[in-house]
């Protein structure tokens, strides 16, 4: 009598056709469709045909709500990494079960940049990991050429993944004669050839509208909430801070989601360019743990003379919580100084220099979930994974 494959077993050899991920898929597909595939000898030539033969009936399993996935869909899919941040491009090849594709990037003796794709992306999904942190115009220039390179090898599309967006803070006019330097960059980025990007907590919401091309916006925020929770303290102690007034909505929103805890903002004046002053506090921190939560810590001025201010109103601890450790010197000392219990970053910038606050959570997972999803065409924002944190 014939019995049912497990999908484990079937996964193997339907890798063989369909490519590691959509291996594991069509298996599924096959299970729970019903079909009986005899397994009794699984290495003969008998279970090769019958295999076929259930696999060649994909009107029925169409009829019952089950989608196969096309011949070897892996190969269309094709990811590449420029040289800003390698070890995330790893984590993220590695979460998808796939290898980074070959890449020659050098310079020049007077400094010019040179690209050459070492393998095939005629008709491919080409994704480039490569965010544009310090010195962002190197990294910016590199993935430009980047996506020149895969426009001339005639890949499908092309999306730049871009783990922290340089230039997002210069997206507005404060004073008269600025120049709007993130609506410049998205141009840059449209021009060279990509079609979509994928970008991790930008500055401001409002730099989603400067692309004339989609934009997937993920956030770092649930990364970091699992961490905070896995310490096991009670959601009363917690008080979740801004850091000045923009920031308002992000502190809020991750509020909420730590157990609906209490805010309090940070109100200062800005006198220039990286040089803040705080000047007083909205909001009780008396016996607290405040988490302060930004998007960036670049010279780390805002932050520390805010924990300064939260260790005078009382708050016993003080956590600092952001997704981009851009960390331009002074930061170091003024993070190590004593005044934060903790300082919480992900891996979306490449940190130089450790110090034994530090704590770096990986936002690979989430990059390599999101990439799978634009590749697979699905929704990247539906009610069961919207606590991946997904625009």
């Amino acid at each position: 009598m014939a019995s049912l494959v497990s999908p484990s077993s079937l996964s193997v050899r339907l890798g063989e056709n369909y490519g590691r991920r959509g291996g594991r898929a069509a298996a599924l597909c096959v299970s729970q469709a019903g079909f009986s595939i005899n397994s009794k000898d699984c290495s003969s030539s008998s279970f090769e045909a019958e295999l076929k033969s259930v696999l060649s009936q994909r009107d029925i399993l169409t009829a019952r709500g089950i989608n196969m996935p096309s011949s070897r869909p892996d190969n269309r899919l094709k990811i590449f990494s420029g040289t800003a941040n390698l070890p995330l491009a790893k984590e993220i090849a590695c979460y998808m079960g796939l290898e980074l594709g070959k890449i020659c990037i050098k310079r020049f003796a007077d400094g010019e940049i040179y690209v050459q794709l070492q393998e095939s992306v005629r008709g491919s999904e080409v994704f480039l990991v490569q965010p544009t942190c310090p010195p962002a115009n190197e990294n910016l220039m590199e993935l430009l050429v980047m996506i020149d390179a895969c426009r001339r090898a005639s890949a499908k599309t092309i999306t730049a993944v871009i783990p922290y967006f340089g230039y997002a803070r210069a997206d507005r006019k404060t004073q008269g004669r600025e120049s709007i330097a993130a609506k410049l960059v998205a141009n840059l980025l449209t021009e060279a050839g990509a079609n979509r990007v994928l970008a991790c907590d930008l500055h401001s919401g409002q730099a989603l509208g400067y692309f004339d091309i989609p934009v997937d916006h993920v956030y770092g925020q649930p990364v970091i909430l699992d961490y905070l929770a896995s310490k096991m303290i009670s959601a009363d102690d917690f008080v979740v801070v801004s850091p000045d007034v923009g920031g308002v909505a992000r502190a809020r929103a991750f509020a909420k989601k730590l157990s609906d805890a209490p805010l309090a903002i940070v109100d200062k004046r800005r006198q220039s360019h990286n040089v803040s002053e705080v000047m007083n506090l909205i909001g009780d921190v008396n016996g607290k743990i405040a988490v302060v939560v930004d998007d960036m810590i670049d010279t780390a001025g805002t932050i520390a003379n805010g924990a300064a201010l939260l260790r005078q109103e009382g708050a016993r601890a003080v956590y600092a919580c952001c997704t981009h450790g851009v960390f331009s010197p002074p930061a170091i000392e003024r993070l190590s100084g004593g005044l934060f219990e903790e300082v919480i970053i992900t891996n979306t910038i490449p940190v130089k220099e450790s110090f034994k606050e530090l704590t770096i959570l990986s936002v690979a997972n989430l990059l390599g979930e999101t990439i799978w999803r634009v590749y697979g065409d699905s929704s990247t924002g539906f009610e069961s994974h919207l606590g991946l944190g997904i625009d």
